[in-house]
């Protein structure tokens, strides 16, 4: 009959720059969340489209649409998600293959994706992923007899911090937003 009954949800994408030591949670009665560094008053609608330890810096990606961030997040649409690794000790070129041929975890009984491991120091590397398991990266590296000692996410699909510092943010603009979901991500 023409009457609203309720008001459409404001839509919301915004990237953050995570810093070390913030968690990436909603809320948190110990540590500082990543939503506590957000300015917006419909900031309790939001959830985080991937997630990263507590020790790891970079791109976060928060959302009130669930649609969204699955798309973004889920491993069947290979979004490609960029690391910064730096290691303990050397990292090996024989360590590119073994990280483009998959590991198994045996404790969920899973194999991972192939992963694009480039070295670009004697302990430095940056590490593409197309999925996101629980400490899949250190978890990683451990499999090579390495440890992580810092990790920093520098993009997730097409988007990347450019110029913002660690806990700053920004919205998303529309084509950002509309480019996960074009096919071209698979």
């Amino acid at each position: 009959d023409g009457e609203v009954i309720q008001e459409g949800e404001r839509a919301i994408y915004l990237m953050l720059h995570k810093p070390v030591g913030w968690l990436s949670a909603t809320k948190d009665a110990q540590h500082p969340t990543v939503i506590d560094l957000i300015d917006d008053p419909d900031k309790a609608s939001l959830h985080l489209a991937g997630r990263l330890d507590r020790s790891t810096s970079g791109l976060v990606l928060l959302t009130n649409d669930g649609r969204w961030s699955k798309r973004v997040m889920d491993a069947e649409h290979r979004v490609p998600k960029v690391y910064r690794v730096q290691t303990q000790e050397p990292i090996r070129e024989e360590d590119v293959e073994a990280f483009a041929q998959g590991f198994h975890f045996p404790t969920e009984d899973i194999m991972t994706l192939p992963a694009t491991l480039e070295i670009i120091g004697e302990r430095e590397a940056r590490l593409t992923l197309h999925e996101g398991r629980y400490h899949q990266v250190k978890r990683m590296f451990h499999r090579v007899q390495n440890r992580v000692i810092a990790l920093h996410r520098e993009s997730v699909g097409e988007l990347s911090l450019g110029q913002l510092a660690p806990g700053q943010w920004r919205p998303l603009t529309a084509a950002e937003v509309a480019g996960f979901l074009a096919t071209g991500c698979d």
